[in-house]
C-alpha cells in the first residue's frame, strides 16, 4: 500500500467534520472518501459531494453485494464506505481520508491493519452541549440522544493511535495536519513512495 489511510472518528458535535474540511483545505494531496447514507440530505448539501445519498433498499443491495469497506447504523441511519475505491486509491499512493464512527474504525482496522486513527475530543461535555444545540438543525430529543451517544462513543478513543482536543480550531486543525505529515515520513511510507530512490542509495 503506498498511500497513507487516515481514520477520523469523533462523537457528533466534536467538530470533526469542520476539521476535515479545513485539514482537506490545506492537504490537498489528502483524499476525502464519500460515504454512502440512507439518510436525508441537510440543507445545502449535494449528492456525491458530502454524501452519496441513497435509499435503504439500494444500501442494503450493496451491503449484499459486498462493495462496502465499512458500514455502520447510526442514529438511525445507515452509512457506508466504497471498499473498491479506497483500494484503486491507496494502490496509486494517494492519501485517503475517512471521516467516520469508532464503529466503522473497526471494521477498516480489521482489514487495514496499518490505518492511522485519529480520535476528535471536545474540550468539555458543555461545549459538546452548546455546539449541537447552536446547529438548530435536530430537535431537543434528538440531541440528547446524540450527546448520550457521544459519552459511550468516546470510550472507544483508547482504540485511535492520535487524540486532538479540538477547543481552539486552529490549533486542532494545526495538530491534525501534524499527523498527517510525520506519518508521510514514517520509514514504512517513505520506502514505499521512494522505492526507486532507497534502491540507488541504500
Amino acid at each position: 500500500m503506498a498511500g497513507n489511510l487516515y481514520v477520523v472518528a469523533a462523537p457528533s458535535g466534536a467538530g470533526k467534520t469542520t476539521l476535515v474540511r479545513l485539514l482537506l483545505e490545506q492537504e490537498p494531496a489528502v483524499h476525502l472518501s464519500i460515504s454512502f447514507t440512507t439518510r436525508g440530505p441537510r440543507p445545502g448539501e449535494l449528492s456525491g459531494r458530502e454524501y452519496h445519498f441513497v435509499d435503504s433498499a439500494e444500501f442494503h443491495a450493496m451491503i449484499g453485494r459486498q462493495e462496502f469497506l465499512e458500514w455502520a447504523e447510526v442514529h438511525g441511519n445507515f452509512y457506508g464506505t466504497s471498499k473498491k475505491w479506497i483500494a484503486d486509491q491507496l494502490a496509486a499512493g494517494s492519501d485517503v481520508l475517512l471521516e467516520i464512527d469508532w464503529q466503522g474504525a473497526q471494521q477498516v482496522r480489521s482489514i487495514f491493519p496499518e490505518a492511522i486513527g485519529i480520535f476528535i475530543l471536545p474540550p468539555s461535555m458543555e461545549e459538546l452541549t452548546r455546539r449541537l444545540t447552536g446547529r438548530g438543525t435536530d430537535s431537543a430529543d434528538v440531541i440528547a440522544r446524540r450527546l448520550s451517544a457521544a459519552q459511550a462513543e468516546m470510550r472507544h478513543v483508547g482504540e485511535f493511535d492520535y487524540v486532538i482536543i479540538n477547543d481552539q480550531l486552529a490549533l486542532a486543525v494545526d495538530d491534525l495536519r501534524a499527523v498527517v505529515r510525520a506519518s508521510r515520513l514514517s520509514l514504512t511510507a517513505q520506502r514505499a513512495r521512494h522505492a526507486a530512490l532507497f534502491a540507488r542509495l541504500i
